[in-house]
């Protein structure tokens, strides 16, 4: 009984470690993101579950301020890409180059070999150059002329794009949308938060006032950590059937797959941790579900929407967290 009560204290004070160490990271992040608590909530799920951001919406929000605040918040390196029409693949993931010293060709490793892309308007760039990134996210390697090279542990990619009906912007094709855990906008800021913006001069450049709160081996503690956050039984019942009704809803002509299934489970898991809980409850996954869900469906070409363009799949999803039944 006593080597389980000193088992017990020891996961409970490794747990308090970790949970401090994740709010701390929170905190360094409000910093700058003023008013947005939400937003950085789902930037750290994000990282913690092992996933990748995308973060959609008008320019001059604070979405690369986002990215840089994180960066700056822990001991890693960082790279922004700024993702323009003119923009190669070899652009982000290197080149080979003849050393004229050595008489063999050498590869200088391109800005995804760090830990935090920043994919700047990623939108903007060519269908060609935004399937690049498709190995990187989903495999967590890069393949080049006759060699696979690791990335980085841990690797995020933070992306943002502007609303695609804006000018000289290029939709990101299914497969990629899918490769993104979370996606989520940021929305002004309320008036008082945006008056105290504009009072202290916060920007983009202020994120380099920032000192790291974790570091990267802390980082990767804490995501091995909330891999063993508990998700009772019947809360595993209550995701599957969420993701049973997008594929059965005559609304979505493509509903939920296995992977967006999994990506709900392991965002709730990082959720529990963000909140300082061990364990998951039902707010965790409904809450999410919102942010996991609507990029990875598609709608029906006959739904007919009262909601404006882009927010079909949100709406469909909304009315599906309500319609499934909750447990009890």
């Amino acid at each position: 009984m006593r080597v389980n009560r000193d088992i017990l204290s020891q996961m409970k004070e490794h747990f308090e470690r970790i949970s401090a160490k994740v709010s701390a990271l929170q905190e360094s992040i409000q910093k700058i993101i003023k008013g947005k608590p939400e937003v950085v909530e789902l930037t750290i799920v994000t990282l913690l579950a092992g996933g990748h951001l995308l973060i959609e919406d008008v320019p001059g929000v604070g979405k690369t301020t986002l990215a840089h605040a994180l960066a700056r918040s822990f001991d890693c390196e960082f790279r922004r890409i700024q993702f323009t029409s003119d923009l190669l693949p070899s652009d982000l993931t290197g080149i080979s180059m003849y050393n004229q010293a050595s008489g063999k060709f050498e590869f200088h490793r391109g800005p995804l070999f760090s830990n935090i892309v920043l994919a700047d308007e990623i939108n903007r760039a060519t269908p060609k150059t935004q399937s690049a990134l498709l190995e990187a996210m989903s495999e967590g390697n890069v393949s080049t002329e006759d060699r696979t090279l690791p990335l980085p542990e841990p690797f995020i990619v933070v992306a943002t794009q502007n609303p695609i009906e804006h000018v000289g912007t290029n939709p990101l094709p299914e497969s990629q949308m899918d490769r993104f855990l979370i996606k989520t906008n940021m929305g002004y800021p309320a008036e008082a938060d945006e008056k105290e913006i504009l009072r202290s001069g916060i920007g983009y450049s202020s994120a380099h006032q920032l000192k790291p709160a974790i570091t990267t081996e802390e980082i990767l503690e804490a995501r091995a950590f909330s891999s063993r956050v508990r998700i009772e039984e019947v809360l595993l019942d209550y995701l599957m059937n969420l993701v049973t009704a997008t594929r059965n809803s005559r609304h979505l002509s493509l509903g939920v797959s296995t992977r967006g299934a999994g990506a709900l489970y392991r965002s709730a898991q990082a959720l529990a941790i963000v909140r300082g809980r061990e364990y998951c409850d039902l707010d965790d996954i409904k809450s999410l579900a919102l942010k996991v869900f609507p990029h990875r469906v598609l709608v029906s070409p006959d739904y007919s929407s009262p909601y404006r363009q882009g927010e079909d799949a949100r709406e469909i999803i909304h009315d599906l967290l309500n319609s499934v039944e909750v447990p009890v």
